[in-house]
């Protein structure tokens, strides 16, 4: 493996749940190359698919002992501890789970890779906090880096197995002990998924998705869960404290508890942990056991399990002395005696097996198949006499396993009947060929019988989580929720913060807002219980909620903005109330949401008066100018005439097209014009507006306020900060002349952007320059000629033609009708009358000539000029 003396070494050490295998698969990815190594096949795979969603299933590798994918262009590998490979240049090198040096059986492993495992550019150390001094000892120059766990892990207390919250797993340290909860669940519960280390990761993740889809609520596993698999469970029961080490029965370390209790709760959802049974039984917690895990203070690892990764292979006498030799450093200490060690003595007694392994390459050949591991946990006698007979074909003939021998194994082990555990055993079983197969110089053909074995053990898998499923789910039960139904008395009610019901800690529902549902998977009787039985227990809940809403700030409140929906009042996201017409525009009805008719009348009151006073702070945060129109409008120090165009203005949300105000604005005179102005109020050629109307929020509420009058939903609005739009539906076309825009032809364009492409003309045309589509202003903003062409009639411009040249005047005189020029009009004309009088010619004298009027017209300097009458308009005046 590429070991870098200036190589970055970091060590990411903490509980779970903090994201460190998170982190390094973000790393693993930013770099051209990388390799991870894990604990559990089950977990390579895991972190395999998510590389392959990310990086392609070409250039990513699985290499475990029974497993291997290995695309010929693969760059990032993720492989368990023991098939890491140990040659090879990788830009990034990650070690999971480091603590595992620790162990007696697997140790030394974990220890050489941390050791040895280095990335060309960047190299990171995964686990716990408690081999933090180790790590900073045996590892130079590395960098520790200490991560919190994002979410709270606490004591939940002992639980009956029939008042475990669903979400729940529960941890039992022996095959017998999981079938027996498994069983006890199906008739208490429903059902349970069953995870196992041995499973293959076919059935672990079918058995994981009944879990992970809600087809069952509990999950039923060994201390398997404990490295690192990513499952959604909110709370973690222990069934016991004690295990079988291989060697003894033990009560398990803090460490390993925290390990596994860790698994509940997910990046920021909280988890919790408790035993199965009373106080007092067998998995019951001591307080500084609980106050350990809980504020994660656990001992340190003391030392390390070692053993040469790379020993001598010059004779079989080498290679057991190198195994055998211990570690010169004071934080590593011996590994005890493997299984492959305890194989490979036992064939050193062997005086066949000693004639054969002469040789260096015969002895790494002879070590190499002592690494066969003892799926089938046969024990080192009988799986030592599985090895010899590998060997024996190993180091005869061409070395390779004879094809019939391995095809006939595999044929015995090749049929889906049979119970649980037999189903089990043969999967054990096709591991060990499985392995056998992906050794490429063990066979003639490895790549056929690598798919065989791959093809049986899927096949195997299958019919091991159908007979899971069918002993340990029973999907017509439904005993919960029967007895919460027919239970009597006030059980205790809890509302999670995701607005999850429970009744005694199980879930009968949801409440959203102040909305009742009942938990979509009951049907029939069932649904009927629970409402009546939410009946009965939530007016007290509601009316806790309704104080909430009174507490809350006003940032907890929203306007409902999605199109095609009436305008809400939301609360947390949900509605709460709903906008109808009132006595003004600017003061519609507020009706509370039907949910709160279980509320007194005191109560509802006061929450219309809360959201009353919320509405009034957003008015004049959005709105402000439009309710200054609507005080100005019955202001008697107003004169009669401006409160008229106030009135119309205010009523129409203060956005107008002038064309409805233009009666209003004839009886207006100079001083009455200027107190519109003094309001804010822009008097353009084409419409009325103030430019505080034409921000996000103020539209949005204009919308709301429009929509809650005429009864209608409400219609899609421009991005924030849109200038032009395309033109669009008739809905979006709608939403956006609400919002301030305009149709011009194919595009759409801002009021006010409009009234200052209309001011620009008049001040070039007052100058005599022309004003063209290809005007600096107009270009800059997008505008197309159709829509430039569109705006000018819009207006109040007609095209006219310039004069030509007289003749020898200048250059080659241009002929008639080359360029064009527009003039005003003296009164708009809305854009379908000016079509029809451009068409026409507009008016014209009585010999048929176009009549000509006096006034500034440019000439030359470009094509389709315009040219105005300078008191037109007076700048929309």
């Amino acid at each position: 493996m590429a070991s870098f003396a200036r190589s970055a070494v970091t060590a990411v050490l903490g509980p779970t749940n903090t994201g460190k295998t998170h982190l390094a698969v973000e790393r693993l990815c930013a770099h051209s190359s990388g390799m991870m190594g894990f604990p559990l096949r089950l977990l390579a795979r895991e972190v395999y698919e998510r590389v392959v969603a990310l990086k392609g299933r070409e250039s990513v590798a699985l290499i475990t002992g029974e497993e291997k994918i290995c695309p010929p262009q693969a760059r990032y590998f993720l492989c368990t501890a023991e098939s890491m490979p140990i040659t090879g240049d990788y830009a990034f090198v990650a070690l999971d789970e480091a603590q595992l040096g620790a162990d007696p059986e697997r140790g030394h492993v974990f220890t050489d890779r941390l050791l040895h495992a280095r990335g060309r550019e960047e190299t990171m150390i995964l686990g716990s906090a408690t081999v933090a001094p180790l790590v900073k000892a045996l590892v130079r120059d590395v960098e520790i880096i200490g991560r919190p766990r994002f979410s709270t892990l606490s004591y939940a207390g002992a639980k009956k197995l029939s008042r475990l919250p669903k979400r729940s797993a529960i941890v039992a340290f022996s095959v017998e002990e999981v079938y027996a909860v498994a069983e006890m669940l199906r008739r208490f519960r429903g059902g349970a998924a069953v995870v196992m280390g041995a499973l293959s990761p076919r059935t672990r993740n079918a058995q994981v998705k009944m879990f992970m889809e809600g087809e069952v609520d509990y999950l039923v596993a060994t201390d398997a869960i404990g490295m690192g698999l990513n499952l959604d469970v909110s709370h973690v029961a222990f069934a016991s404290l004690r295990k079988f080490d291989g060697h003894r029965i033990r009560r398990l370390t803090v460490s390993e508890m925290a390990q596994i209790a860790g698994r509940a709760g997910r990046h920021h959802k909280d988890g919790t942990f408790g035993s199965l049974g009373g106080e007092d039984g067998a998995a019951a917690f001591t307080p500084e056991e609980i106050s350990a895990i809980e504020e994660h203070r656990f001992p340190r690892v003391e030392a390390l399990y070692w053993r040469d990764g790379a020993p001598r292979c010059d004779s079989v006498e080498t290679l057991i002395a190198d195994l055998e030799a211990r570690p010169d450093r004071p934080e590593l200490r011996a590994a005890p005696e493997a299984v492959d060690l305890a194989v490979l003595k036992r064939m050193a007694e062997d005086p066949l097996v000693m004639e054969r392994a002469r040789g260096k390459r015969q002895v790494t050949r002879l070590w190499a198949a002592c690494g066969l591991p003892d799926f089938q946990k046969l024990g080192p006698d009988h799986h030592a006499r599985m090895v010899a007979r590998i060997w024996r074909f190993l180091s005869e003939g061409n070395g390779h396993i004879p094809r019939d021998w391995f095809a006939q194994h595999l044929a015995r082990l090749d049929t889906a009947q049979g119970d649980i555990d037999t189903l089990s055993a043969r999967i054990a079983a096709v591991r060990t060929w499985s392995y056998v197969a992906h050794r490429p110089d063990w066979l003639a053909h490895p790549a056929e019988m690598a798919e065989r074995t791959r093809a049986l053990e899927e096949k195997l898998s299958d019919a091991l989580h159908a007979a899971l499923a069918q002993r340990f789910v029973d999907r017509r039960t439904s005993v919960l929720l029967r007895d919460i139904g027919k239970k009597a008395g006030d059980l205790p009610v809890h509302i999670g913060s995701d607005g999850e019901v429970s009744i005694d800690g199980e879930v009968i529902g949801r409440l959203d807002g102040f909305r009742f549902s009942v938990d979509p998977d009951a049907r029939g009787e069932d649904r009927r219980m629970l409402l009546a039985a939410a009946e009965r227990r939530l007016g007290r809940i509601l009316g806790m909620k309704a104080e909430e809403l009174l507490a809350a700030a006003d940032a907890a409140f929203a306007l409902e903005t999605r199109p095609g929906e009436m305008p809400a009042i939301l609360w947390d996201g949900n509605v709460v109330a709903m906008l109808a017409a009132g006595p003004s525009l600017t003061a519609p009805s507020v009706k509370l949401d039907r949910a709160m008719n279980e509320l007194g009348q005191d109560l509802q009151k006061r929450i219309s008066e809360r959201l009353g006073a919320w509405m009034t702070a957003q008015k004049e945060r959005h709105l402000l100018p439009l309710m200054k129109m609507t005080e100005s409008a019955s202001d008697p120090a107003v004169p009669a005439v401006v409160r008229a165009v106030f009135a119309q203005l205010a009523d129409a949300g203060g956005i107008s097209p002038r064309d409805d105000l233009d009666s209003a604005l004839g009886h207006l005179d100079k001083d009455q014009r200027s107190i519109l102005r003094r309001a804010g109020i822009t008097i353009g050629v084409l419409d009325l507006f103030h430019h505080g109307l034409l921000k996000p929020g103020a539209a949005l509420w204009r919308m709301a306020l429009l929509s809650a009058r005429k009864g209608k939903p409400m219609l899609p609005l421009p991005p924030a900060g849109a200038v032009i739009l395309p033109a669009g539906d008739r809905a979006v076309e709608m939403g956006a002349r609400i919002a301030g825009f305009r149709a011009f032809g194919a595009q759409q364009l801002r009021i006010d952007i409009a009234e200052r492409v209309a001011r620009a003309s008049h001040e070039a045309i007052a100058k005599g320059q022309p004003f063209t589509a290809a005007d600096p202003q107009v270009v800059s903003l997008g505008v197309l000629e159709p829509a430039f062409l569109q705006l000018m009639r819009a207006a109040g411009f007609r095209p006219v033609t310039p004069p030509a040249k007289a003749e020898g005047e200048g250059e080659e005189a241009a002929p008639q009708g080359a360029n064009w020029a527009f003039r005003g009009r003296r009164k708009a004309k809305p854009p379908e009358a000016q079509k029809d009088a451009h068409r026409k010619g507009g008016p014209r004298q009585k010999d048929g000539g176009p009549r000509q009027k006096a006034g500034p017209t440019a000439t030359g300097g470009g094509n389709q000029a315009f040219a105005g009458l300078a008191a037109l308009l007076e700048r929309g005046g």
